[in-house]
C-alpha cells in the first residue's frame, strides 16, 4: 500500500526522534537531523555546493549536499516550521537541555538564541480536540498523563501506564500516542480507540494517509528497525517494512519536488527511504488482490482453528461414550454444563511473610479444579500479563491471587481461567473481565483505631448520602456487610502501601471533609467524585501543613539557586574579559620576545581555565538542582489545581502562577488553601 520511490544512505548517524523536514529557502524541502556529536546536518539535494559564509555552518566532508550546523551541545529536540509568515520560509528550531536556537538556514543566521528552563514534558502536539475549529495543545509528560490545554486552561486529562514519549494529530479530534514501554494507540477525545503493546520501543509515530481514502493511518518506527502502518480505527497492520537498524524518525514532504507528498523514514545509521501512497489506479490493480489474499489467509486460519476445536470435542465425546465417568479416565476436558466461575475482590492485610494487598479470589461452582489463570491488566504486572499456575499438589476449585496496583487508577482485569479435573489433558477456558476499583489499596478501619490526619479538603455538594455511599462502594473494596444509611457518617481507611490514614465525613448539609496527608490522594478522590456525580465546577478549602512547609523550603531554594546562577553568570562574564586581556598581553610579550612574561601569562590562562571548568561544574549542578526545584513547584501548582474542578481549578492554577511570577509566597499559599488571592 506504500510504494518505495527513493533510498539515500547518508554517512551520518541520526539521533532518535531528531528529524524534521522544512523549506528553508521557501521552495526546496530539506531534511534536518541531529547527530550524536552535537551537530545538526541539513540534507539539500536540490541546491548543490551551496556556499555558507558564517562560522556556525560548514560543508560536510562526506557529502556535497549535506551541511553541518554546530550546536556544541547534545540536541534534545528538533523541528521546523514558519516563525514569521512575512519571511515566506521555514526556520529550524533546535533545543538542548538549557537553550533554544531558532535558525535561519537560508541566510545562515540566528533568528534568536534563548536560555530556557526544562520541565517534565516529553511530547507536544496540536489537535482540534473539542471540534471548534481551533487547535488545542496536547502535552505528554513523565507523570504518565496526557493533558489538553486550551490557552492556559486544562480541558482534559488522560492517565496512561507509562511515560508518554510521542503524540501526533490524526483526523479531527483523533490523535496517536506512544509510551516508553512499547505501547502505541489512538485516542478520540478522551476515549481510547485501541492500543497495542510491543516488546520493542516506538521511536517515532506519524499520521499519514497511505491509501488515499482521506483518513490518516498511524505510522510507527520501532527500535528493531520495523516500520508499520496501522488502521486508525482498529490498529490492524496494513503495511510494514524493515530497516537494518533502529528507526530514528518518520516525517513527510515533497522531497522529489514532483507534486506528491512522500512518507520519509530515517534510520539511526543514516538510511533514508521515501514512500508514495497508493493511487486509486494502483489500488484497483494491486491492492484489491493483496487485500483478498490477506482475507483468504485470515479465513483459512479461522477455519483451521475451528476444525481443531471440533476434533477435540469429537474426541472427548468418543471417550465419554467408551468409558464410564470417573476421574482417572473420563474427565479429559469435559466439565458439567452448569459449571460457573465466581470472582470476588477483597483486601488482605498481609502477614510477616507477605505485604498487604488487594486480593482476587476465583472459584468454580462445583468440584472442578482451576489449572491456571492468565490475567491481562495495564500498569499492574511487569509486561501487563500475569500467569498463576498452581502445582499439581495444590490444585483446588478456588485460587487467590494477590494484586498490588502501584497507582490509584481503575483497572480492567481480563481473566482467562483454565478449568477441568486433576486428570484432564484439555481444559475449558472461561474468559471474563472484572474491574479493580480505583482505591482498592485502602482497607476500611474503625474511626477510633488511628489518629485523624491534620491535612484536609472541605467542600459542599448537593448529593444524597446514599449516592455518596454508592460512590464509595464503586471505588473502594468495602466488606459486604458495610451499610451506611444515616447522616452524618464517617468512614476511615488505611493505605496498604504506606499505612497512611484517610477519613471521609459527610454532614446533613452536604458538606464533605476529606482528611489525608497525601495531597495526590485528595486530588484523586475529588476528581473521582466529580466524574461520578457529574460536577462541572467545584471550589474547596484545603490545608496540607506538612506539604506546604516543604514547598516553602523549595521556594527558598529556588531563590538561592537563581542568586547563585546570576553570580556565576557574572563571574563568567568577568573571566571572559580577563581571558581577552591575558591573551593580548601574552601575544604582546611574544612579539617583544619576552618569553618569561609570555609564559607567565599563559600559566595564568591555564589556572583561569581550571577555575572556569570548576565554575562550569558548579553552574551545571546548580542548574540541575534548580530544574528539580522548579519541577516540584510546578507539580505543587498542578496538585492544588486537582483539588478543584472546572473553572475554580483553572483559576487556581493561573493565580498560583501569577503569585510565583510576582514572588508573593504568602499569596501563593492562600490561593492553594482557599482558591483565591483576595481576603
Amino acid at each position: 500500500m506504500l510504494l518505495p520511490v527513493f533510498t539515500l544512505k547518508l554517512r551520518h548517524k541520526i539521533s532518535p526522534r531528531m528529524v524534521a523536514v522544512g523549506r528553508y529557502d521557501g521552495t526546496h524541502p530539506c531534511l534536518a537531523a541531529a547527530t550524536q556529536a552535537g551537530k545538526v546536518f541539513i540534507h539539500n539535494p536540490h541546491t548543490r555546493s551551496q556556499h555558507f559564509s558564517a562560522s556556525r555552518v560548514f560543508q560536510s566532508p562526506l557529502e556535497s549536499d549535506v551541511s553541518l550546523l554546530n550546536i556544541n551541545q547534545a540536541v534534545s529536540c528538533l523541528t521546523a516550521g514558519v516563525l514569521n509568515p512575512e519571511l515566506g520560509y521555514d526556520a529550524l528550531l533546535v533545543g538542548t537541555q538549557t537553550n533554544l536556537l531558532a535558525y535561519d538556514v537560508y541566510n545562515n543566521s540566528d533568528l534568536f538564541y534563548r536560555e530556557v528552563t526544562g520541565d517534565n514534558v516529553h511530547s507536544l502536539a496540536l489537535c482540534d480536540f473539542d471540534g471548534d475549529g481551533k487547535k488545542e495543545l496536547l502535552v505528554g509528560s513523565e507523570d504518565f498523563d496526557i493533558r489538553v490545554f486550551k490557552e492556559d486552561e486544562i480541558v482534559a486529562e488522560m492517565t496512561e501506564t507509562e511515560i508518554i514519549t510521542s503524540l501526533c494529530p490524526m483526523y479531527g479530534s483523533r490523535f496517536g500516542y506512544a509510551l516508553s514501554n512499547g505501547t502505541v494507540g489512538v485516542y478520540d477525545k478522551t476515549a481510547r480507540y485501541w492500543r497495542i503493546k510491543s516488546k520493542n520501543h516506538a521511536m517515532s509515530i506519524h499520521a499519514f494517509d497511505l491509501n488515499s481514502d482521506g483518513v490518516c493511518e498511524l505510522i510507527t518506527g520501532w527500535s528493531n528497525g520495523k516500520v508499520d502502518a496501522r488502521s486508525d480505527r482498529t490498529g490492524e497492520v496494513i503495511f510494514k517494512d524493515n530497516f537494518s537498524s533502529a528507526v530514528a524518525g518518520v516525517v513527510e514532504g515533497d522531497y522529489r519536488m514532483d507534486g506528491h507528498i512522500q512518507l520519509i523514514c530515517c534510520s539511526v545509521d543514516g538510511e533514508i527511504r521515501g514512500y508514495l501512497p497508493d493511487t486509486a489506479e494502483m489500488r484497483g490493480n494491486l491492492m484489491d488482490t493483496s487485500v483478498e489474499q490477506d482475507l483468504i489467509r485470515e479465513l483459512s486460519q479461522k477455519k483451521q482453528n475451528l476444525l481443531l476445536e471440533l476434533r477435540n470435542y469429537e474426541d472427548n465425546a468418543k471417550a465419554e461414550l467408551s468409558s464410564p465417568l470417573n476421574e482417572a479416565d473420563g474427565h479429559r476436558g469435559i466439565i458439567p454444563a452448569n459449571t460457573k466461575l465466581h470472582t470476588a475482590l477483597s483486601v488482605n492485610l498481609g502477614s510477616e511473610a507477605q505485604a498487604a494487598h488487594a486480593e482476587l479470589c476465583i472459584s468454580t461452582s462445583n468440584d472442578t479444579i482451576i489449572r491456571a489463570v492468565l490475567i491481562f491488566a495495564e500498569g499492574i504486572f511487569l509486561g501487563e500479563s500475569h500467569v498463576v499456575h498452581p502445582s499439581i499438589h495444590n490444585l483446588s476449585s478456588s485460587i487467590r491471587i494477590p494484586i498490588t496496583p502501584p497507582k490509584d487508577v481503575p483497572v480492567d482485569l481480563h481473566l482467562k481461567t483454565f478449568v477441568g479435573y486433576r486428570s484432564s489433558t484439555q481444559f475449558h477456558v472461561f474468559e471474563l473481565t472484572r474491574q479493580l476499583p480505583r482505591f482498592s489499596m485502602y482497607a476500611l478501619t474503625s474511626p477510633d483505631s488511628a489518629s485523624e490526619p491534620l491535612s484536609y479538603v472541605n467542600f459542599i455538594i448537593a448529593e444524597r448520602a446514599q449516592r455518596v455511599f454508592m460512590w464509595l462502594n464503586q471505588n473502594f473494596l468495602l466488606p459486604e456487610d458495610t451499610n451506611i444509611q444515616n447522616v452524618p457518617f464517617q468512614v476511615c481507611f488505611t493505605s496498604l502501601r504506606n499505612g497512611g490514614q484517610l477519613c471521609i465525613k459527610i454532614k446533613l448539609s452536604g458538606e464533605i471533609t476529606i482528611n489525608t496527608d497525601d495531597i495526590d490522594l485528595a486530588g484523586d478522590i475529588i476528581q473521582s467524585m466529580a466524574s461520578f456525580f457529574a460536577i462541572e465546577d467545584l471550589q474547596v478549602e484545603a490545608d496540607f501543613p506538612v506539604y506546604f512547609e516543604e514547598l516553602r523550603k523549595v521556594l527558598v531554594k529556588v531563590d538561592e539557586y537563581h542568586s547563585v546562577h546570576q553570580k556565576l553568570s557574572a563571574d563568567m562574564a568577568d573571566n571572559s574579559n580577563l581571558i581577552r586581556s591575558l591573551l593580548v598581553r601574552a601575544e604582546d610579550a611574544r612579539l617583544m620576545r619576552d618569553m618569561r612574561t609570555m609564559k607567565n601569562r599563559y600559566m595564568e590562562l591555564y589556572d583561569l581555565n581550571k577555575d572556569l571548568l570548576n565554575g562550569y561544574k558548579i553552574r551545571s549542578n546548580n542548574h540541575t538542582e534548580l530544574l528539580g526545584s522548579l519541577k516540584a513547584v510546578n507539580q505543587a501548582i498542578q496538585r492544588a489545581g486537582r483539588l478543584r474542578v472546572g473553572k475554580p481549578k483553572n483559576q487556581v492554577i493561573t493565580a498560583c502562577r501569577d503569585a510565583i511570577r510576582s514572588n508573593n509566597i504568602n499569596t501563593l499559599f492562600r490561593i492553594m488553601r482557599v482558591g483565591t488571592a483576595s481576603s
